[in-house]
């Protein structure tokens, strides 16, 4: 509502779009400090929506592979930005709606599994412990009241005492019990859109004079995929296509022997390029998953012809200093590091 205009360099296509950024909660049954119930978890979710009204979840910081719009670049494309579609207040449920059918419940299933499992250990070590601490005092209690019938009492603790404590443990026993049952008990609250962004893609700014490698990229970048996919069946693992996912790489795969997850980021180039552009959220990714993560380079000929697949593991090391959106990449230097 402010006029917050970002390019996405990497967009060959030439529609305006929204970006929406929503933050969301998820508490559970226990009361927390003060009113209200307690909060465990709290995600920020990023939507996007263009002029058809497609929504699609925009990753977990798509704003890092963007940059500001000049004043020229903003003036360039004034009239997208003063659309029709984008002047409704509709958009901003239509951002909400996307939110609690598709990417809550996601947060929720997350949280619920850590939370169930943590829970049922904590259960499982809380009645240990205590229920030994409680049969030593109700054992130690009835041995001080067979002592004191016997009038042989204890100089230091009493039978009364003794039991007092075992009584208190089977209530701090119960208390504890019921404070994990609460836990157990998780909601989501719905969504509060925090900002937004129009997107700009490079495509609208370039027009005609579109570089080749932006406007090739989109063919390249799928028979790269196909290419990927072929060869991670060939080696036994199963893939899965999740770049339109935008989770900072585009095939997630389980290796056959191990069951381990393989997260890969695809890069199609035409043969005899020297660069490869790869984007912050790329690299971050790359870094995060140093064991499991992989920079997979197709390249291709002018015919269409895709190369076998080159993988590179270890290529990032640190993140590029915000707020560069992207980075150029030798793509020899690259090679000499794949398998």
């Amino acid at each position: 509502k402010r006029g917050a205009v970002l390019v996405d360099p990497t967009d060959a296509s030439t529609e305006v779009r929204a970006l929406f950024y929503l933050q969301q909660s998820i508490h559970d049954a226990r009361p927390a400090r003060g009113n209200g119930q307690r909060l465990i978890s709290q995600e920020v979710h990023f939507v996007e929506i263009d002029a058809q009204g497609h929504v699609r979840n925009a990753g977990s910081a798509p704003y890092l592979d963007y940059r500001p719009a000049t004043r020229e670049e903003i003036a360039q494309v004034q009239p997208q930005l003063e659309a029709e579609w984008l002047a409704g207040e509709n958009l901003e449920t239509v951002a909400s709606s996307y939110a609690i059918e598709a990417l809550i419940p996601r947060h929720l299933a997350r949280v619920r599994q850590r939370r169930e499992e943590l829970i049922d250990k904590t259960i499982a070590a809380v009645q240990e412990r205590l229920t030994k601490e409680i049969n030593y005092w109700d054992f130690r209690a009835n041995e001080l009241r067979r002592q004191e019938q016997a009038g042989r009492p204890n100089a230091k603790i009493n039978s009364a005492r003794a039991r007092q404590r075992a009584d208190d443990l089977q209530a701090r026993l119960r208390r504890r019990m019921e404070e994990l049952e609460q836990e157990r008990q998780i909601a989501a609250s719905p969504p509060v859109i925090v900002g937004g962004a129009l997107i700009v893609p490079a495509g609208l700014l370039w027009g005609e004079d579109l570089p080749r490698e932006i406007r090739d990229r989109r063919i390249t970048e799928q028979i790269a995929m196909q290419a990927v996919m072929e060869t991670e069946i060939a080696l036994g693992n199963s893939p899965r296509d999740v770049s339109a996912d935008n989770l900072g790489y585009d095939i997630e795969s389980r290796d056959g022997q191990t069951g381990q997850l393989r997260f890969i980021e695809v890069k199609g180039r035409r043969a005899g390029a020297e660069t490869v552009t790869i984007t912050f959220n790329e690299i971050r990714t790359l870094c995060n998953q140093p064991d499991s993560g992989i920079l997979a380079i197709v390249e291709i000929d002018d015919d269409g012809r895709a190369h076998p697949p080159r993988y590179v593991r270890g290529a990032f090391t640190r993140e590029p200093e915000f707020p560069i959106a992207s980075v150029n990449v030798g793509l020899n230097e690259l090679l000499k590091m794949s398998e």
